[in-house]
């Protein structure tokens, strides 16, 4: 499924702090494909592709071409790790609060199908709320996650 990522790649780059000085905000900081790649390449599928990745200390979110992958770390030595995966397909809808002044953060909200029916007459739905900081423009990440649901919801309904 194409998701466009090229074009997040491109307008995703921004200058933000340290990852330990935006943790302590608690956002989410951007981090090279290769350091991704190196940390989590072993949990992606066949043929997968990391395009966007970020950190919150320990924690990660990375985006591949398949599906949003969320790292937890726990624990004093950060050894346990839980790993949360939504597949793109299941995103359908996506709200986006842009940083005003003083301390706010960008925010994007995603709302996704949890059940595996996506067609069933009573899906379950939740969502998830990242932070980023001030200096990220989420726009383009917003822009495509909402194409992504739009895409989504046509092709559940058949429309």
């Amino acid at each position: 499924m194409a998701f466009g990522m090229k074009d997040l790649m491109n307008s995703a780059k921004s200058t933000m702090g340290s990852t330990l000085a935006q943790g302590a905000l608690n956002n989410y900081s951007e981090v090279p494909l290769e350091k991704l790649q190196k940390e989590y390449g072993m949990y992606l599928m066949g043929g997968e592709k990391i395009i966007v990745g970020f950190k919150l200390v320990r924690d990660a979110l990375i985006f591949t071409d398949k599906r949003i992958i969320f790292t937890d770390k726990q624990g004093a030595t950060g050894v346990k790790m839980r790993v949360t995966s939504i597949n793109l397909f299941s995103v359908v809808g996506v709200t986006m609060e842009t940083a005003g002044f003083g301390f706010d953060d960008s925010e994007l909200t995603f709302t996704y199908i949890k059940s595996a029916n996506l067609k069933s007459m009573s899906p379950e739905y939740a969502s998830h709320k990242l932070e980023f900081p001030k200096k990220f423009n989420v726009q383009p990440l917003y822009k495509l996650l909402q194409e992504l649901a739009y895409e989504n919801c046509c092709r559940i309904n058949g429309i």
